[in-house]
């Protein structure tokens, strides 16, 4: 199989983390995305190495006897979701096993496996979403949605998306449509001209506030107000908090902020959480399923047992959630937090809250462990999907605190830093698994963690 475009039919025997279809062909293991086990499908080569076949999913042939029809009309073209084919609990026994199979690998052994927690909502779940503009097809009409599954430029609106309530999907209309009578051009990402680039809603699911931020870039200059009063007038299930419209002109084609107006409301939403309250502002980290997270937090609260009058660390704390959510039941916490603004809003959100013993520091948490001098009894861990440095795993466990209690949104990246840990003194004792994210191929994954008393 020498040229690079050759077609080939394979079986997909099982998947692997994340989203990877797995054959075999002519003696080699052959890995295919966007597909399911029991499928047999036409595939083109991307990559033939000495081992492994990297292919693009051309056609499913056959499909397996397990899939059903997906609710979403979107689903065949977006990139959205993977698995709407699949009924919710299909989709839970392949996230749990794939994690299993993954700690296993790492030679991760021992523990008590709790098995995995379903979404309270498996539909409309999402407190968040990122839409771009662009078009449908080449030189096509203006589109305002999802990245079409499997391509690079293409832009699928999703009007009937499901995984949102109705609130997103009025305002995506409202929006596209709006833009479309005005004849605004969409950024185009490689010649770095035209105008609309991004827009993003946050609803918080237990308040129904909602925020809106329409990003561009500042090749025009836009008067949004008449765009505003059409928001206003929507028939909302929640009630429209704020508009802000951001200038980006960075040639990355990600979500971010030259400047930042407010043109209407605040500049910000409150989401309330396990009885605490917290300010979400547009560029804010928060978990993009509230009902969720609140349960994944109780895990968190379960693994971390009897903490009065102890001291626990939060490191990698974000906004501080699981920081302010310990700390009612703490003696003090510690958290740490790259991000500035996300520093800052901790703060703010520990005033909120009339919690008097939180302490937030800006700043690596590889380079910030070195100036906290108190011994924690507990240690919270909630990295980013590239998980903790090698560095900091070592000073962590340095502190010899008897109890971590890590969770992680990579499971691949989990077990490469268990084995860190249990190298360096630390036994997995328990893991469990919530799923925050129906449809897609992404799990989250809570571990507790004792140093072994016999080191």
């Amino acid at each position: 199989m020498g040229k690079k475009k050759k077609e080939f039919e394979v079986k997909i025997e099982n998947v692997e983390f994340p989203n990877k279809g797995i054959g075999e062909y002519n003696g080699k293991k052959v890995i295919i995305k966007d597909t399911i086990a029991g499928q047999k499908v036409m595939a083109r080569v991307k990559k033939d190495r000495k081992n492994k076949i990297e292919a693009r999913l051309l056609e499913v042939l056959e499909r397996d006897e397990k899939e059903i029809e997906p609710r979403c009309v979107h689903f065949w073209d977006c990139g959205g979701c993977s698995y709407q084919n699949l009924t919710y609990e299909d989709q839970l026994d392949m996230k749990k096993n794939q994690v299993l199979e993954i700690l296993q690998k790492a030679d991760i052994d021992n523990f008590e496996f709790e098995g995995i927690e379903r979404s309270p909502k498996s539909w409309e779940y999402r407190n968040k979403m990122e839409f771009t503009f662009g078009d449908e097809y080449k030189d096509g009409p203006l589109s305002l949605g999802m990245h079409q599954k499997g391509k690079f430029y293409e832009i699928l609106s999703v009007p009937h998306c499901q995984i949102v309530d109705e609130d997103f999907t009025d305002i995506l209309t409202t929006v596209l449509e709006y833009f479309k009578e005005k004849e605004v051009p969409f950024y185009h990402k490689m010649r770095h001209e035209g105008v609309l680039r991004h827009l993003v809603i946050r609803k918080a699911a237990n308040t129904g506030e909602i925020l809106v931020n329409l990003v561009t870039s500042s090749q025009k200059e836009l008067d949004l107000a008449e765009l505003i009063d059409e928001l206003k007038e929507i028939q909302y299930i929640g009630k429209l908090k704020g508009f802000l419209h951001t200038i980006n002109d960075g040639l990355a084609d990600t979500v971010q902020s030259d400047e930042t107006r407010v043109l209407y409301g605040d500049d910000y939403i409150t989401e309330e959480l396990l009885g605490l309250s917290f300010n979400i502002s547009a560029f804010s980290f928060f978990q993009t399923n509230s009902l969720g997270a609140e349960r994944l937090y109780e895990i968190v609260r379960e693994y971390a047992g009897e903490t009065d009058n102890k001291t626990v660390f939060d490191l990698y704390c974000g906004t501080g959630t699981i920081a302010q959510i310990m700390a009612p039941v703490a003696k003090k916490v510690v958290g740490i937090e790259i991000v500035e603004e996300a520093v800052e809003k901790a703060k703010d959100n520990a005033v909120l809250n009339d919690l008097n013993n939180c302490e937030f520091i800006a700043g690596d948490v590889l380079v910030e462990i070195d100036n906290l001098k108190e011994a924690p009894d507990l240690i919270i861990l909630d990295p980013p999907r590239s998980g903790v440095h090698t560095k900091a795993i070592k000073k962590i466990a340095d502190f010899n605190s008897p109890r971590i209690v890590y969770v992680s949104c990579k499971p691949t990246s989990l077990a490469e830093d268990l084995q860190e840990f249990k190298e360096l003194g630390y036994e997995v004792k328990k893991v469990k698994c919530m799923d925050m994210f129906p449809h897609t191929p992404h799990v989250e994954t809570v571990c507790l963690i004792e140093k072994n008393r016999l080191i």
